[in-house]
């Protein structure tokens, strides 16, 4: 079978992909990182070793392992061969607090769980809690081959015995947070990822494409783009870690075509004095999602950076997603574009009445297609809070994102629903003060959250991160942010901090902020 054929299947799976790239071209670039690389040829074999030694161990369909660790390409193929036996994969947040992780591998019941060393000795005091077995991941020195996964591995050359990979079965389990408290086990099925990779070919993946990721393979952020990029036959090139220079400097070498990063990662970029000393020519798209991108730091990529730009608006629950092309529509720039074919994107209030189309009309986005979550892991009526359904008894997933959309059928963002400010009756959106305070030449960085005021219920406080150079008081910024927005929308306190707080993929931790500030 070709590879026009398995695309032209209603369902097909990422292993089978990666299986017929083995055969049309076996020497070509699988994976890369630093100074190693492997074949379609090597990574098909190495998913096989892996699938075999999963089911010596014990392991069935329907099973789970964990890995926790930084990315690697040991951390790669171990993700692919388990897929190919069909165990569920819980990638974990090595950020994650040690009782943190004991509580998400209780919760997807991992038969085995991968470490890197750092992992490793951050779990010693919470040892006599796991219950499994613990398998080191350790990416080799050298170049070439999997010495970090050697020591466990069969030395076989047979393949696992089949499995069929139903398009509802779980494909993996990603947790939607792992700083604090107990995350939510998002199960993702097959289905899901294959909607991924089958309309992969629209944004130009291929043969010809070269994939650079820069954010963490346990993120769905980088997940969304590793596996349609292997599927398709491109070749991937890993960072353990986002380092701006660095990035460029590998974007140059291996003459990149796709990126995906966050906001804050293009923000790091671009202000880097020696970005245009590099040849990015070879840039045919660049992707982000998962936290805001500005208008104002959308348009400096798209007239300085060669290739697209295109953001992804949606969820690791699935549902619906929009999508912007940025190149194509720079008088849309404030929005995150329209939705994806087959996506149905709607408004709800409050109560879960379904909202009237109107620029005007602001709720809850509500989402559906053909990617979507099974449910939460072991967490039904968490499961239940995040569905709607229409008139017609289909299913829609919550976003909890607050917005309106605009007469051409574009998606404005206006906050999170749970961030968003409720003062003296009125709607604050953090979003709106967050963006003037940009304005203010001293202002490099700022958040916006709501805390409890005796007199208003809630009211408006603001972080800012300082620009270099500049020694402005926090009162004149914030005198010089309430002259300029509506009397309800006021600051009451302005704090100036070093750096916001962010997660692994760029988004601020605004519960930190708050809960900072209340202490």
């Amino acid at each position: 079978m070709t590879m026009k054929e398995l695309l032209e299947r209603e369902f097909a799976t990422i292993p089978e992909l990666i299986r017929l790239n083995a055969a049309e071209r076996p020497e070509h670039p699988a994976l890369l990182q630093d100074d190693r690389r492997l074949d379609f040829a090597e990574l098909d074999a190495a998913m096989d070793r892996v699938g075999v030694t999963l089911q010596r161990a014990g392991l069935a369909a329907g099973d789970s392992i964990a890995i926790c660790a930084a990315t690697s390409i040991e951390y790669a193929v171990l993700f692919l061969g388990a897929v190919r036996v069909g165990v569920i994969v819980a990638p974990l947040a090595p950020s994650s607090t040690p009782q943190s992780l004991v509580a998400m591998l209780d919760d997807c019941a991992a038969k085995l769980l991968f470490v890197d060393d750092s992992v490793a000795k951050a779990l010693e005091p919470v040892a006599d809690q796991l219950r499994m077995p613990r398998i080191a991941l350790r990416p080799a020195a050298g170049s070439g081959g999997l010495d970090g996964l050697g020591h466990w591995l069969a030395d076989s050359r047979d393949r696992p015995s089949p499995v069929e990979l139903a398009p509802d079965a779980a494909f993996n389990v990603i947790y939607s947070s792992g700083t604090t408290g107990t995350p939510k086990g998002i199960v993702q099925p097959n289905r899901m990822r294959w909607a991924h990779v089958s309309r992969g070919a629209d944004a130009g993946y291929g043969p010809a494409a070269v994939i650079l990721l820069a954010t963490p393979l346990y993120s769905n952020t980088t997940l969304v783009s590793f596996f349609p990029g292997i599927a398709l036959g491109g070749s991937v090139v890993l960072m353990a870690k986002f380092d701006a220079a660095k990035y460029l400097e590998l974007a140059q070498r291996h003459r990149v075509t796709h990126g995906m990063l966050v906001p804050v990662q293009y923000q790091r970029i671009m202000d880097l004095p020696e970005f245009d000393r590099f040849d990015l020519s070879s840039f045919f798209m660049k992707f982000c999602t998962s936290a805001p991108f500005s208008a104002a730091l959308k348009r400096r990529v798209i007239e300085r950076w060669p290739g697209g730009l295109t953001e992804y608006y949606g969820m690791t629950e699935g549902g619906g997603s929009t999508i912007l092309y940025c190149h194509l529509f720079p008088h849309k720039l404030h929005t995150v574009g329209q939705p994806a074919e087959g996506h149905d994107i709607r408004l709800i209030d409050e109560g879960g009445a379904e909202l009237p189309r109107g620029a005007d009309v602001v709720g809850e986005v509500v989402g559906r297609s053909s990617s979507m979550m099974l449910g939460y892991h072991n967490q039904t009526a968490k499961s239940r809070e995040a569905e709607w359904f229409d008139a017609q008894g289909r299913r829609f997933i919550r976003t909890g994102d607050v917005g309106r959309i605009d007469e051409d059928g574009f998606l404005v963002l206006m906050d999170r629903r749970k961030d968003m400010v409720i003062s003296g009756g009125f709607n604050i959106y953090p979003s709106d003060l967050e963006a003037e305070l940009r304005q203010h030449p001293a202002v490099a960085d700022a958040a916006v959250v709501g805390v409890p005021s005796a007199e208003w219920g809630e009211t408006p406080v603001a972080f800012v991160v300082r620009r270099a150079g500049h020694g402005d008081a926090p009162d004149a910024i914030r005198r010089w942010v309430n002259d300029r927005v509506g009397k309800t929308q006021r600051l009451a306190d302005l704090k100036l901090i070093d750096e916001l707080p962010r997660s692994a993929i760029g988004k601020v931790l605004k519960r930190e902020l708050r809960d900072g500030y209340r202490a």
